[in-house]
């Protein structure tokens, strides 16, 4: 036990200290923390009242390691994960926040998770479907946002079942009702949001997939990343054990996220 104490010390003392050049300019190589946020992950950003700043746990993270860097940060506000993805490839950022896939590792350099949400599915009232386990079947189409995290491990995994996406995760359920989908798929959370603000629809018991949301960096190369993705690690693994996270959730009132393992 207290060699785990030593570890978690020693990794809270290392990136607690002012950080090495190499990351900063890996991670502000303009001088600013370019974060990009997700809002269309309604756990984890929100757009800001009245035009104003986004607000949540990717943004207060964001800020706290542009502190640490000793860069200003510019808030980057995208409404799908794979409208971030996509910007990633054009360098339109410098971090994100985006659930870990094996497919975005090939293409950005990932942390561990910080927080633990869960993905679900949505039917209507009437459906012969009562379990998670009779989605993939023939006949049944799925609407899931394009290119998120529920797209990505769908398509992997599906076997008979048919994809249909939605241009953002927020639109899944009303593109599932406009054209008589079968099945819903997203952040539990959200789709729980939706079937209280529309009639005739239900959750399916459980998950389908558990998402770890991660930080990310720019993809590693020869030339430069290393430092600033090492930094990145090491800072998400300290806002976990610090309770910096936990306590994130908590002051934005986030129901159905937990503060991910450390270690994992």
């Amino acid at each position: 036990m207290r060699t785990g104490f030593l570890a978690v010390a020693l990794l809270l003392g290392g990136c607690a200290a002012t950080p090495p050049p190499a990351a900063v300019s890996d991670l502000a190589p303009s001088g600013a923390l370019r974060a990009a946020i997700n809002v269309g992950n309604p756990l984890l950003a929100a757009r800001g009242a009245a035009g104003g700043e986004p607000t949540g746990v990717s943004v207060d993270l964001a800020r706290e390691l542009a502190r640490r860097l000793g860069v200003p940060v510019r808030l980057i506000v995208y409404d799908a994960a794979g409208k971030v993805v996509e910007a990633g490839r054009t360098g339109a950022w410098d971090i994100a926040f985006v659930a870990l896939d094996p497919a975005r590792a090939a293409e950005i350099a990932q942390s561990p998770p910080y927080v633990v949400i869960e993905g679900a599915y949505l039917v209507r009232s009437d459906s012969t479907i009562t379990g998670n386990e009779q989605v993939d079947r023939k006949g049944n189409r799925v609407v899931v946002g394009r290119n998120s995290a529920y797209d990505l491990y769908l398509t992997r995994t599906f076997k008979q079942a048919e994809i249909a996406r939605a241009p953002t995760s927020p639109a899944v359920v009303d593109l599932f009702l406009k054209d008589n989908y079968e099945v819903a798929a997203g952040v539990k959370q959200q789709l729980e949001a939706d079937a209280r603000r529309v009639s005739g629809v239900r959750l399916l018991p459980g998950r389908f997939m558990v998402i770890n949301q991660a930080m990310a960096s720019q993809r590693v190369t020869d030339t430069r990343g290393a430092a600033g993705a090492r930094y990145v690690r090491d800072f998400v693994e300290e806002m976990k054990a610090s309770g910096f996270v936990a306590q994130a959730l908590e002051r934005h009132k986030v129901q159905g996220a937990a503060v991910a393992p450390l270690g994992l």
